[in-house]
């Protein structure tokens, strides 16, 4: 028997394989175990100090990435918007105040603000009233044209069975509380109990729920989309449908509410609070160039942003920064905005270096069936994090192994808790993982890896996609064995 030979089978033994061969054994055997073929993975480990790739397999096919293409909007967006970036929303006028009156429009123009909630709205208006303005005699005007073109939402196919949930919001520049009802549910054993915020003038929820015994922590299996009817005595009645359990409280938020419809409703409740009048009605539209600043509001800056991008897996507020990447890119006036995102995504990737074969984008967030990256290119993006300039903003973004994040629950026994942090993604047929993993040697590995399967649905992929970063983090040294 050769040396080399020799040495291949005690680095099998030791579930540490050269990258040239196989997967590693560990992940090889939980694919086995699975019925998965090994075509259906695609894997790189690289030691981050010296990029020395010591696993590799099927890393240059392109495959759905899910969520952890986040990791590449995100790092693109710290690198040409600034982690100091923050989208903003403004209400301005060309009309005259006097008398507490404003004669003329007023317009909401949207900036990519991703923190525009209903109180953050509210307490513009509130400064509106502390100018001495109390009643509009113009229009309420909803300027979304900072995105070309500034509605994409309409008449687009939803991406899957439950298009009311906020994962499946589709932004636009001028997204008021993420379109969103938040409800909390409380049943007993004959009713369900609804509260809804915010308040939207002439808006009801009620409850058509049949109440049912199952746990309560599964109230979801019974969920149907509601039924919402626009009235002809202008109200708006939304139904909650399908089955709820006995005894129960639960919270969620929905989307169901056309949204000039919402923004209008919002409007009305909150205006008509706070002392104010209003009889116009509420349009989209855009900003004529001689108006003027009312009232201001900023989000949080992008590096704080990209913690919920990449914690969270927040799919608007990516979806929101990708467009922002478009809509600030200094060349490319005229085009659609998400083109312009991707030619800024793509420039970026030729000046790191990475060739962008196989690449496919659509909306950055990686909840998309078209989107495509190769294993080997997000393996290089994370590299090319580390070095960063902003690597300390990026770098805390990233979900924490056993702590926080869509890794809380996971690998708690394993030597990468709390020492790794890892991006996840998961869609119906793909899922995937991407980030950093400590060893026991204190030595840092690029992870990544994805499986596109039909028959690999998250329970399935989960563990096998965990075996590897376990087998990096127990390796102690073990990964970077090569014959």
């Amino acid at each position: 028997m050769s040396l080399r030979i020799l040495i291949w089978l005690v680095a099998l033994a030791a579930g540490a394989l050269p990258a040239s061969a196989e997967l590693p054994q560990p992940v090889a055997a939980r694919l086995r175990a699975a019925g998965l073929p090994e075509e259906a993975m695609g894997i790189v480990v690289q030691r981050l100090s010296d990029g020395k790739v010591v696993a590799s397999h099927g890393a240059d096919r392109a495959m759905q990435p899910a969520s952890t293409l986040k990791l590449l909007t995100s790092l693109v967006a710290l690198e040409t918007l600034g982690p100091a970036f923050r989208g903003r929303t403004e209400l301005r006028t060309r009309g005259e105040i006097a008398d507490g009156v404003l004669r003329g429009d007023l317009v909401v123009r949207g900036g990519g603000d991703v923190d525009l909630d209903a109180q953050a709205f509210e307490r513009m208006l509130q400064v509106l009233r502390l100018q001495g303005i109390r009643e509009l005699r113009g229009d309420l005007v909803l300027d979304r044209t900072l995105f070309n073109p500034p509605r994409t939402d309409v008449g687009t196919a939803p991406f899957d069975e439950a298009p009311e949930f906020r994962y499946n919001v589709i932004p636009d520049a001028l997204l008021i509380n993420t379109n969103l009802v938040q409800l909390d549910l409380v049943s007993d054993d004959r009713e369900v109990r609804i509260a809804a915020m915010p308040q939207l003038e002439d808006v009801t929820v009620a409850s058509g729920f049949k109440l049912v015994d199952r746990d309560c922590e599964d109230w979801e299996d019974g969920w149907v989309m509601p039924e919402v009817k626009a009235r002809r005595d202008g109200t708006i009645a939304v139904r909650l449908q399908g089955e709820f359990p006995r005894r129960c409280l639960a919270s969620t938020a929905i989307n169901v509410v056309d949204r000039v419809a919402f923004a209008d409703r919002l409007f009305r409740a909150a205006w008509k609070r706070l002392g104010g009048t209003f009889r116009g009605r509420t349009r989209d539209g855009d900003s004529p160039d001689d108006t003027r600043i009312l009232v201001e509001h900023r989000s949080r800056p992008l590096a704080e942003i990209t913690r919920d991008i990449n914690k969270h897996s927040d799919n608007p507020d990516t979806r929101v920064i990708y467009l922002a990447i478009g809509a600030n890119a200094a060349a490319g006036a005229g085009m659609p905005t998400a083109q312009r995102a991707e030619r800024e995504v793509r420039a970026w990737l030729a000046r790191k270096s990475i060739d962008s074969d196989g690449l496919v984008l659509e909306n950055g967030s990686g909840l998309s069936r078209k989107e495509r990256i190769r294993p080997a290119q997000l393996a290089a993006v994370l590299k090319a994090a580390a070095a960063s300039e902003w690597a300390p903003e990026f770098l805390a973004s990233l979900p924490i192994v056993a702590v926080d994040g869509a890794m809380r629950k996971r690998l708690r026994e394993s030597s990468a808790a709390e020492r790794s942090r890892i991006k996840t993604g998961t869609l119906r047929d793909a899922s995937a993982i991407a980030g950093y993993v400590k060893d026991e040697a204190g030595e840092t590995y690029i992870v990544v890896a994805m499986i596109n399967h039909e028959a690999a649905p998250k329970q399935v992929a989960r563990p096998i996609l965990d075996s590897l970063v376990d087998w990096v983090a127990a390796s102690r040294g073990r990964a970077s064995t090569r014959p």
